[in-house]
Order: C-alpha cells, then structure tokens, then sequence
C-alpha cells in the first residue's frame, strides 16, 4: 500500500513540475505487451514516461534499469525494486547471473510492458548515441512486441547539471508508431530505423539538446 502511494506521489509531483503531457502521435495507449523506448538525458526520464501513460497501464510497465546504480545504497533499492518494480539488468559482465535478454524475457513473459534507453547511457551531446544491441536481441526472441519510440521533449532542462532545485518547465513525451522486427533485417538495420523512428520525434529538430 505504502509503496503504491508513494508512486503515485513520484507521479503526481513529475505530472506537477513539467506538465508530463503525453502527446500519442503514432498509436494510442494500449495493454498490449510493448517495449517503449526513449531518449535519455536523466534520471527522471523513465519517471517521465510511466507518469504519461494511462494510470490504468502504469501497473504492468516496468523500467529497465541498470543494477549498478539503483543497488548502490538501501533508498535506490527500495524505490526501483518496490515502488517502481524495476527490471534491474547487470552491465557488469563478471558480476552476471543471469543473461540481460533472459531477464527482459521473463518480465515480458509475465505480463509486462518495458521501459527501456537504447542508447545506454546519459546523453549530454546533440544527437542520439549509438542504440546497443540489447533491443534488437529482445525483438528477436519476442518478436511479437511493439517497440514504440518516445522522446521526451525539455526534461533535461528541467534539473541541469550542477542545479540543486528543479526548474518548472513543461515536458512533453511524443509516443511514435509501433515498430517490429522484420523477417530478415539484421541487428544494423533495425537499430538504424528505431534510432531513426526516435530522432523523427524530435519536434526541436535538435535544438532542444543543445547546451
């Protein structure tokens, strides 16, 4: 219960502070099983795409997030385990046990919707990072999920480097057409037109990332 409560809290002061106004440009909201992939400039911007989603989908969509970060001290556990029910991967190849693919897997296999960043990383340059590879292995051993691009618009404005409070500004996250696997499109190809299908979104033309 209390866990529950304290989402909603995370949700309602993002909602607060940026607006967290979803604009469904290429689909509309669905309970279907789907990988929503996005930008990432923060550490908000996961919290930024749950909070857009209907509350009634919000239950069954899950964060990937890297266990690195989240397991470094009891607070960040309890909130990505436990408020935010997180599917936490091992970048750490040596501290593995379990394969990254296999763990998204099951989540999905249990019912859930995924919340992921292709690109890896914080992006503080102009333009998106290369995306890894994980997204493509994932589509290959379920093929029948939807990837739909996000991008989140303004969020990094929001808490810039070096800022200690928020700036009240309003977010936008831009949900794009559903993408799949094709039948034969190797690893290159597919992560060039979900890069594509993301940067497409990008109603600034790039400005917005910008320093």
């Amino acid at each position: 219960m209390i866990d529950a409560l304290l989402a909603r809290g995370f949700s309602g002061a993002i909602r607060g502070l940026t607006g967290a106004r979803a604009l469904w440009e290429g689909c509309a909201p669905s309970d279907q099983r789907r990988v929503y992939f996005g930008n990432h400039a923060s550490h908000g911007d996961f919290v930024m795409i749950w909070s857009a989603l209907p509350v009634a989908l919000r239950r069954n969509v899950r964060p990937v997030a890297g266990a690195d970060y989240w397991n470094r001290d009891p607070l960040r556990r309890y909130l990505i385990r436990s408020v935010f029910n997180g599917v936490l991967i091992e970048r750490d190849p040596a501290a593995r046990q379990e394969d990254p693919i296999a763990t998204l897997c099951k989540a999905v296999d249990h019912g859930a919707s995924l919340i992921l960043f292709p690109e890896g990383t914080r992006n503080t340059g102009d333009d998106l990072l290369p995306f890894k590879s994980g997204m493509y292995h994932l589509a290959r051993q379920r093929p029948e999920l939807e990837f739909v691009p996000v991008w989140l618009d303004n969020l990094r404005r929001v808490m810039p480097k070096g800022r200690l409070l928020p700036l009240p500004l309003l977010c936008t996250a831009r949900f794009g057409a559903p993408i799949g696997l094709r039948p034969g499109e190797d690893k290159a190809a597919f992560l060039a037109r979900s890069r594509d299908a993301l940067r497409a979104l990008d109603a600034s033309g790039g400005s917005e990332r910008a320093p």
